[in-house]
């Protein structure tokens, strides 16, 4: 038994818990074996997902998994690898979320932690950007902050298939969200929207020409959205596979002078899958963000 001091409205609560020290290091040692078994199998994971490959850009190939037709139309509306990962993508934080609130407790469990930091993240970056008038499109906010998170990740595993590397599917987003986000400004402002893209106290000789240059600039926010967030992933994917078919094409040699080499992209392919997931995570991040400050420029006509 092991005694736990914790302080609650400002009195001191003492409670009882059990530790079994043996199973704790127990699971510290099988939670570090698992973290090396990762790390050796990596490479060969990445090799496996490669291997077959011509080009490192054929793992963006968009495959048919089932063939549907459009009986009315007669257009291909086939259930394909980017769509299964799409559903993954929703499936995967909907399921983490649920099991972190079903049980909720007034000391957290693991699930429960990691659902309301990401609840709470969520809701400060969108507090920050668009103070308490943003607070009505949380929902909003939130699902796409995980569509593109769990999207960017789970198009890390070995025979994934990473959606947004799909400028399609990005701009596709980046203009539901343009789209919305000037509807939004238009009917909380009227003709007040326009003056979005006219600062104030420009001269007025200089008015129309910073009118048409903010408003070329505006209409831009999607592509600039799409293109940051795809070019991102394809390139970091593609530059995994370029090393990954290195290390096999080194290692297939079979000359007892080439093959020792194949340790150097080995370990250039655990250091950039690191780094790709630190970029999966940021460009999330990103992504939100600027959809939180177009939010704020249509909700308050910030410039």
């Amino acid at each position: 038994m092991e005694s736990v001091e914790f302080i609650q409205s400002g009195r001191k609560i003492f409670m009882k818990t059990n530790k079994n020290r043996f199973s704790y290091l127990t699971l510290k040692k099988i939670n570090l074996l698992f973290f090396s078994i990762f790390l050796v199998l990596l490479p060969n994971f990445v090799f496996a997902a490669g291997s077959g490959m011509h080009s490192p850009i054929e793992q963006f190939v968009v495959k048919t998994l089932i063939q549907i037709k459009d009986p009315i139309f007669g257009y291909d509306i086939s259930f394909t690898n980017a769509s299964l990962f799409m559903v993954l993508a929703s499936i995967v934080p909907l399921t983490l979320l649920i099991f972190g609130v079903r049980s909720a407790e007034m000391i957290p469990g693991k699930i429960q932690s990691i659902s309301e930091m990401i609840f709470e993240f969520v809701e400060n970056l969108l507090l920050e950007n668009t103070g308490n008038s943003g607070r009505p499109y949380f929902s909003f906010i939130f699902t796409l902050f995980l569509l593109v998170l769990f999207g960017n990740l789970l198009g890390m595993l070995p025979y994934s298939y990473t959606f947004t590397s799909q400028i399609i599917i990005t701009f596709f987003m980046a203009i539901i969200i343009f789209i919305s986000v000037t509807i939004i400004g238009i009917f909380r402002h009227g003709f007040g929207f326009l003056s979005l893209f006219l600062p104030s106290g420009t001269p007025l000789v200089l008015q129309p020409l910073l009118f048409v240059i903010e408003f070329i600039s505006y209409c831009i926010r999607p592509i600039s959205l799409s293109v940051r967030l795809f070019a991102n992933m394809l390139a970091g994917h593609t530059l995994l596979k370029v090393f990954g078919g290195l290390a096999v094409m080194l290692i297939g040699s079979g000359s007892i002078f080439l093959v020792p080499v194949a340790i150097l992209p080995i370990a250039a392919i655990i250091g950039m899958t690191a780094l790709e997931v630190l970029v999966a995570v940021l460009q999330a991040y990103v992504f939100t963000v600027l959809t939180c400050i177009y939010l704020n420029d249509a909700l308050n006509l910030h410039h």
